[in-house]
C-alpha cells in the first residue's frame, strides 16, 4: 500500500475534530436555538490530497519526446512517494502567453500555475490583487520547512522572490550557483585561428583584424570565399552584450551607481552602431543576420562557414562539436572573452542570469487543499526532493557513488542518439527550470569537454556591476511602462538593423534619440528607477 506522507497531519486533524464534537455533545447535543440541527456550526473535514491540476508551459527539451510531464521519471516517483496524482495541463508550444491569458480569465483555475510571474500584466502583485493566486509568505513559514530553511540560509534569495509589497507569490526556481547562471557567450573557431596563426582577439581592434583574416584567409580551406566571419543578431546583442558591453552600456536598461540608464539613448550607442556598421560594410558580419533562423544557422555552422558567434554552452558549443566530430575531426570551437576597447580592460557586461528569475509555481485561488499543496510543493526543496528533481530516480537514471549522484551511461549517451538535454528530460527537470533548487552536481556531468568547461570560466569574467537586479514595475506603473516599451522595442529593433546595414545614416542618430524621448523613454526610465529604489529597500 502506498504510504501517503500527508497522513500524520490528517490523523491529528481528525482526532482534534472528534474531541471538539464530543465536547459539543456534552454541552447541548449540537441543537440550534430553534431545536433543529445546528448546520451553521458544522466543520468540514479536510480532504486527503490525492490529486492536483497543474498548468505549466512545456520545455522544448521535454516536448521533443513526450506529451506530458507525467512521463518524466521525477513525477512518476513523486506520485509513488506522496500518493498525489498530477493532471498536467500544457499549452501548445509557442502559444504560452496567449493560453495563459485565456486560462487566468476563467472562473475556475488549475490548483497550481507555473509561470514567469513578472510577465503577468501589471506584475505579480496584480495577480494577487486580481484574486488569481494567493500570497504564500506566511504559509511557507508555517507549512514549508524545506523552503523556509533555504530562504533563511540565503536572505539574498528571499529578497529576490519577495515582491515590493512584501509578498511571496510562488515556489521559486533557484539557480544555486554562478555556474548555473552563466550559460551563453562568444564562441570562436579555434581551428581557424590555428590555421591562420592568430591569437585569440581581446580588443575591438583585435576582433576586427581576426574577422578580416577569416574573410580573406580561406580558413575552411575549400578554395571558396564563402566564410561568414561573424554571426550576431539583435537577440544575441540583448542576451550577451557581446560587443556593446565594451562601451560600458547595454542594449536595454542598466545602472551606474544606483542610477538607471537606457543604453540605446546614450552617446556610446552610436559608437557601437558605427563599429557594427563597419563590420557589415566590410563583409565581416553575416549579411542575413536580421533574418537568419535556427535552421539556417545550423546549416551555416555545420557547413563550416561561421567563424564566430554567441552560443549556448551545451545547446550550442557542445551541440556543434558533437555534430562535427565525425564529419570534420579538426572542427574546434572555443569560448572566448568579451571584447574590450583597451587591452587589459575588465569587461563589464556579459550574460549572467539571476539566481531567481521570477518563474515559479503559484497556488491558485481555486485550490481547495492549500496547506496540503504547499507540503507537496515543499518536498522538492528537501534532500530527497532535490535529488529527484535534479537527477531523477536512483537506479534508473543515476547511482550514488561516494555521496555523488552520477548519471548512468545510457543517460549521458542515449542509445537512440538523443541530445543530452533531451535524454535528461526523460528523467528530471534539471536542464531547464521548475519549482526546485538547481544542483551544481548535475551540470558538472553535462559539461563534459574542456572546451565547454573553459567557456563558462571566461564568460564569467565580466563584473556584472551595472546589471539591474530583477525589478518589476508596480501595479500602477505596469500598464504605462508596458505600453511605452512595446513601441520603443519595436522602433529600436528596426533602427538597429537600418543603422547597421547602412540604410539609415548614423548622422540621424540624434533624431533616433529624440524619437525615443518623444515615445516616453524618460518616463520608462523613471519607472525603472522607482522599481530599483523599492528593490533596494526590501
Amino acid at each position: 500500500m502506498t504510504k501517503n506522507w500527508l497522513q500524520p497531519t490528517l490523523f491529528k486533524t481528525v482526532a482534534m475534530m472528534l474531541t471538539v464534537m464530543l465536547m459539543l455533545s456534552a454541552c447541548g447535543g449540537g441543537k440550534s436555538e430553534t431545536g433543529g440541527p445546528d448546520s451553521n456550526n458544522k466543520e468540514e473535514q479536510p480532504k486527503k490530497l490525492s490529486s492536483l491540476t497543474y498548468w505549466a508551459p512545456m520545455s522544448g527539451q521535454a516536448a521533443a519526446t513526450m506529451k506530458s510531464y507525467n512521463e518524466i521519471e521525477t513525477y512518476k516517483e513523486l506520485q509513488r512517494i506522496t500518493g498525489v496524482a498530477v493532471d498536467f495541463q500544457h499549452p501548445p508550444q509557442g502559444q504560452e502567453a496567449e493560453q495563459f491569458s485565456l486560462m487566468v480569465s476563467a472562473d475556475k483555475l488549475p490548483d497550481v500555475i507555473e509561470y514567469s510571474w513578472n510577465l503577468y500584466p501589471g506584475g505579480p502583485e496584480k495577480a494577487l490583487k486580481d484574486g488569481k493566486i494567493i500570497d504564500l509568505k506566511n504559509l511557507i513559514e508555517e507549512h514549508a520547512p524545506n523552503l523556509k530553511k533555504i530562504l533563511d540560509d540565503h536572505p539574498d534569495w528571499k529578497k529576490q522572490i519577495t515582491t515590493d509589497d512584501g509578498n511571496i507569490i510562488a515556489f521559486p526556481f533557484i539557480r544555486s550557483v554562478d555556474e548555473h547562471r552563466i550559460f551563453y557567450g562568444p564562441v570562436i573557431r579555434q581551428d581557424w585561428l590555428d590555421y591562420l596563426k592568430l591569437d585569440k582577439p581581446e580588443t575591438l581592434d583585435d576582433w576586427y583584424n581576426v574577422l578580416k583574416a577569416f574573410k580573406d584567409g580561406d580558413p575552411n580551406q575549400n578554395g571558396k570565399a564563402d566564410e561568414i566571419p561573424l554571426y550576431i543578431s539583435e537577440d544575441n546583442v540583448t542576451l550577451s552584450n557581446m560587443f556593446i558591453g565594451a562601451w560600458g552600456i547595454s542594449n536595454g536598461f542598466y545602472q551606474e551607481n544606483g542610477v538607471v540608464k537606457y543604453g540605446p539613448a546614450q552617446p556610446e550607442y552610436k559608437e557601437f552602431l558605427a563599429y557594427m556598421n563597419k563590420l557589415y560594410a566590410d563583409g565581416l558580419l553575416d549579411k542575413d543576420f536580421a533574418v537568419t533562423d535556427g535552421k539556417i544557422f545550423d546549416a551555416k555552422m555545420t557547413g563550416n562557414q561561421i567563424g564566430a558567434a554567441p552560443l549556448f554552452v551545451v545547446g550550442g558549443l557542445g551541440k556543434y562539436m558533437n555534430l562535427m566530430s565525425e564529419k570534420q575531426p579538426g572542427f574546434q570551437l572555443e569560448g572566448i572573452g568579451y571584447p574590450v576597447i583597451n587591452k587589459g580592460d575588465k569587461p563589464l557586461f556579459g550574460q549572467r542570469d539571476y539566481a531567481v528569475t521570477g518563474l515559479g509555481a503559484a497556488i491558485s485561488s481555486s485550490n481547495k487543499n492549500i496547506e496540503e499543496t504547499i507540503k507537496w510543493l515543499d518536498f522538492a526543496y528537501g534532500e530527497e526532493g532535490n535529488l529527484l528533481f535534479n537527477f531523477g530516480k536512483e537506479g534508473v537514471s543515476y547511482t550514488m557513488e561516494n555521496g555523488f549522484p552520477k548519471y548512468l551511461p545510457e543517460v549521458l549517451k542515449d542509445p537512440s542518439g538523443l541530445p543530452l538535454q533531451q535524454s535528461q528530460a526523460k528523467h528530471n527537470r534539471s536542464n531547464w527550470n521548475g519549482p526546485f533548487v538547481s544542483d551544481v552536481r548535475n551540470s558538472k556531468q553535462g559539461i563534459d569537454t574542456p572546451a565547454m568547461e573553459n567557456a563558462k570560466k571566461v564568460w564569467a569574467e565580466p563584473t556584472g556591476e551595472k546589471q539591474l537586479p530583477l525589478i518589476t514595475p508596480s501595479r500602477e506603473e505596469s500598464s504605462k511602462y508596458s505600453s511605452i516599451m512595446t513601441d520603443i522595442n519595436t522602433y529600436k529593433g528596426e533602427m538597429y538593423v537600418k543603422f547597421i546595414i547602412g540604410s539609415e545614416s548614423l548622422d540621424q542618430f540624434d533624431k533616433f534619440v529624440n524619437t525615443l524621448e518623444s515615445m516616453g523613454i524618460a518616463e520608462a526610465t523613471k519607472i525603472q528607477q522607482a522599481a530599483l529604489d523599492r528593490y533596494n529597500k526590501r
